[in-house]
């Protein structure tokens, strides 16, 4: 059933974004409503900064927006908007580092105390940051795509542009890694 699922789902979006595509707001609303969750926690894995990460998803949905006459499907929809994603991560980081003539490194680590989180928000969404927050970078990606985002191996292997057999070692891998750290808590 997950398959068909995941195959109907893939359907609903690209029919969402041909209709945003033709400037159909009702389309967009319901395809952020669908995707933003995933969106933003792939993000929020990349920046580690709340600010950072809602910046640069109300600029992904604006990409969205803009290129959605010219998509051509290729796959899962999510992928496409997830490589916006990452671009868009990765074209910050470049202007920050022009900015600042800082390292990503080291302007990761200062957004990184210089984040806040709300107050309500829940003990276990904070522990589960914490320990993801422990692990690297890829680690990161490719567990958040995976398990939030509800990508496929091959999907994430294809999104960070790396072998399948490599993304499967690395998930099981980080996997463990991740399960470690929560245990200790």
């Amino acid at each position: 059933m997950e398959n068909g699922q995941t195959y109907a789902e893939d359907i609903r979006r690209e029919e969402l974004i041909r209709a945003v595509g033709q400037g159909d707001r009702e389309a967009f609303y319901r395809l952020y409503q669908d995707t933003a969750r995933p969106l933003y926690s792939y993000i929020l894995s990349l920046t580690k900064s709340t600010h950072e990460a809602e910046d640069i998803m109300q600029e992904v949905f604006l990409t969205v927006w803009t290129k959605a006459a010219v998509y051509v499907p290729q796959g899962k929809p999510l992928a496409w908007m997830f490589t916006i994603a990452r671009n868009l991560c990765y074209m910050r980081f470049r202007e920050r580092k022009n900015q600042a003539d800082v390292g990503l490194e080291e302007w990761e680590s200062r957004e990184e105390g210089a984040c806040w989180e709300p107050l309500e928000q829940a003990a276990e969404r904070r522990v589960l940051l914490d320990a993801l927050a422990r692990i690297g970078s890829q680690e990161r990606q490719i567990i958040l795509l995976h398990a939030a985002a509800g990508m496929k191996h091959k999907e994430v292997a294809k999104v960070l542009e790396m072998p399948l057999s490599t993304e499967l070692s690395k998930y099981n891998r980080s996997m463990k890694k991740l399960q470690g750290i929560l245990e200790e808590k």
